[in-house]
């Protein structure tokens, strides 16, 4: 009888080195997760810098250091070992992360505040769950999850049950980020 070899987890940088083909890749827990063709639709590219403009909005009333907003898929190690790297469409880093900036890869070392991922049409709900549980086990105090076809966003917190607003609503990312209070209307510019 022979044993099944247990399957090799990949490291951040195995990641890095598959060749760029516009396959959307990820790990969580060193295993390869891929998405179909990254292909951003008008909804979602149209929501995302709203999202990030609203962050600095907030983000340039706010005594130095401050951290910084990225978008357009930042990467992220959200943890070493196992690995887990993901890109994320809108994030609020805080001033300690944004001093250290992006590794030799351009990939940050950390868990950002707040990460924010805008729904596709092509996205599987497993995968969404996933990357909700994996940021939230990696230590994201506030994960959104914007949807701009419903025109919603779900907020998701380590100790809370998920909260849904729509566009009557406004929401806030208290304690993390004082004083930051949006019309979720404003996401969408309806």
């Amino acid at each position: 009888m022979t044993l099944a070899a247990e399957p090799k987890l990949l490291t951040t940088e195995d990641l890095l080195a598959i060749p760029e083909d516009g396959i959307e890749r990820w790990l969580i827990n060193g295993e390869l997760r891929e998405g179909g063709v990254t292909r951003r639709r008008y909804k979602h590219s149209r929501v995302t810098p709203r999202i990030a403009y609203q962050l600095l909005n907030w983000l340039g009333t706010q005594p130095q250091p401050r951290g910084d907003v990225l978008d357009g898929d930042a990467g992220f190690r959200l943890r070493e070992n196992p690995a887990t790297t993901v890109g994320i469409d809108v994030a609020y880093i805080d001033a300690e992360l944004a001093a250290r900036g992006a590794d030799e890869a351009g990939v940050l070392r950390g868990v950002p505040v707040i990460a924010a991922e805008v729904l596709s049409p092509t996205d599987e709900h497993e995968d969404v769950v996933e990357k909700i549980e994996t940021y939230l086990d990696c230590g994201v105090r506030i994960v959104w999850i914007v949807d701009p076809d419903l025109q919603t966003v779900t907020v998701y917190r380590p100790d809370r049950m998920p909260e849904l607003f729509n566009v009557s609503q406004s929401l806030d990312a208290e304690p993390h980020l004082p004083g930051f209070g949006v019309a979720v209307a404003d996401f969408f510019f309806r």
